[in-house]
């Protein structure tokens, strides 16, 4: 009878229960998460801070507070369903903080760090093939059209791009009914058509779900 319990007890999730192993001290378990999502979680916040630099310190600040808060941890969803809403509160901190001192200093050039790291993040295909070239204008584009979304419509698709990612677990990162989940997602596709039309032979936009 123990041993089921025990069993039924066990987490679903292969990477929740790593984060309990860590949760009991075990750093290495930890390091396993952090070399299986720190390449996704730094696109995701690349994406919402375009800024190198500052998406790298942010990705890793990611891990730090996950680290932190892992007494704390409680599987309650998905792990990168947790790990994903530190992200994404990271990510509107730190637009947050950039808005109020661009009000604050209306005078002072505004992006110079953002585009010299931008540019250094992009610089980096310039000796790719002309096929991965071509490919990088389209995700460029793409890119962009995501980038010019409202903040949870963003967010909403990025999260949408990872097919293990459900409705239900990018509602409750947004904070969000699953319903309203839904829409905003409906509403972000319908606008990308609309920006992409030109770069694209289709506006259909496929729902694996």
């Amino acid at each position: 009878m123990f041993a089921t319990v025990t069993a039924m007890a066990k987490p679903k999730d292969p990477d929740a229960a790593l984060m309990l192993r860590a949760k009991r001290g075990d750093q290495s378990a930890f390091e396993e998460l952090v070399v299986k999502y720190q390449q996704a979680v730094m696109n995701f916040i690349y994406r919402t801070v375009p800024d190198f630099t500052e998406a790298e310190d942010l990705a890793q600040n990611v891990f730090v507070q996950a680290w932190k808060a892992r007494e704390r941890y409680k599987v309650s969803a998905k792990f990168s369903t947790w790990l994903f809403t530190i992200a994404r509160n990271l990510s509107l901190n730190e637009i947050r903080r950039r808005t109020r001192h661009s009000a604050e200093s209306m005078d002072a050039p505004i992006g110079d760090g953002e585009s010299d790291s931008a540019r250094q993040y992009e610089d980096r295909d310039l000796s790719s093939p002309p096929d991965d070239l071509i490919r990088g204008e389209l995700e460029g584009k793409v890119a962009e059209a995501v980038a010019g979304l409202p903040e949870k419509q963003r967010t909403a698709m990025l999260l949408a791009q990872d097919e293990d990612t459900s409705y239900e677990d990018i509602a409750r990162i947004l904070d969000c009914s699953l319903s309203a989940t839904k829409s905003i997602i409906f509403r972000a596709r319908e606008t990308l058509k609309q920006r992409l039309k030109p770069y694209l032979k289709t506006g259909d936009w496929e729902d694996k779900r």
